[in-house]
């Protein structure tokens, strides 16, 4: 990179001009003038754009870019009300698949803070510690494209690192509300997100779909949660549902594995032997749900 610009500018230089060939004071004012009109007129990228772009970058893996025909994060995004100068909160980002959509997308106008897993120290071998020392190593290593990523842990009630109260207008959630209730922390993670976003705030939420009027407590290890469950239970920590929507339903779920959800692709945990019966299914049923925080009154 110096040696192209000391290069560049030895051109430059060989290649002045001479007196009688430079533009006069006003040429230069008037170029100057169109410039900054051309840049003026210019139309921005819409979010649409902006996130299309960041699925299908090549920053993704192929991997990652392969899933978003069974994720439709632009259209999940777009659904949930994102707009690119937002403050965004993702709770537990865990490998990172949505936040290196979120993040590019946010980097100029807007502001992104992951939730991050807690890292125990007396356990550093946990599956949560693993994934949260490998979280911020990810974002440390990608800056690049993914731009200024704010990493804070987020265990509550013990630990809430993510902006301070009233400094979100979205927090989002995918595929991770049936951890919470195992672990007992459902009740906290709404608390802490009502306490995070703005007044009228979006809480965005993905995740895998039980069948309805299912046990929650039956579901939950196998990875799904029921939508009627999941509604209540965040209406009853302050939140009001506006809409819901289908873009990640799959009526092929029957939701009766032996491994639960990690059965079906991506986890395909049942190996080569039933690789293909899995993948013909596809990724889980998923609810998707838009909550605004409630003003109190």
């Amino acid at each position: 990179m110096m040696l192209a610009l000391v290069v560049g500018l030895a051109a430059c230089s060989s290649n002045e001009p001479k007196s009688d060939e430079m533009p006069v004071e006003e040429e230069v004012s008037t170029e100057a003038e169109a410039m900054e009109a051309d840049s003026e007129a210019a139309p921005s990228m819409s979010v649409e754009a902006k996130l299309e772009a960041a699925a299908e970058g090549t920053h993704r893996s192929e991997e990652n870019r392969a899933r978003n025909e069974a994720r439709h994060p632009v259209e999940t995004l777009l659904f949930f009300g994102l707009s690119d100068d937002m403050t965004v909160v993702e709770l537990w980002p865990g490998g990172g698949w949505y936040s290196e959509i979120l993040a590019p997308v946010l980097a100029e106008k807007g502001r992104f803070v992951a939730g991050n897993m807690y890292d125990n120290p007396e356990d550093s071998e946990h599956y949560y510690s693993r994934i949260a020392r490998n979280f911020e190593a990810w974002v440390g290593e990608n800056t690049e494209t993914l731009g200024e990523v704010e990493v804070g842990t987020f265990w509550p009630p013990s630990i809430v690192e993510v902006g301070g109260p009233e400094s979100a207008d979205m927090v989002v959630t995918f595929r991770s509300m049936h951890g919470w209730y195992r672990n007992g922390i459902l009740e906290d993670v709404l608390a802490a997100t009502h306490e995070t976003l703005k007044p009228g705030g979006i809480f965005g939420v993905v995740q895998h779909r039980a069948a309805e009027g299912s046990d929650p407590a039956v579901t939950a290890p196998k990875g799904y949660l029921p939508e009627d469950f999941v509604i209540a239970t965040v209406e009853a920590a302050g939140f009001e549902l506006v809409d819901s929507s289908e873009i990640n339903a799959n009526p092929n779920d029957t939701r009766d594995y032996e491994d639960g959800v990690w059965a079906l692709p991506p986890s395909l945990r049942g190996g080569e032997e039933s690789a293909a019966q899995f993948e013909a299914i596809g990724e889980s049923d998923r609810m998707t749900l838009k909550f605004v925080k409630v003003a109190a009154e």
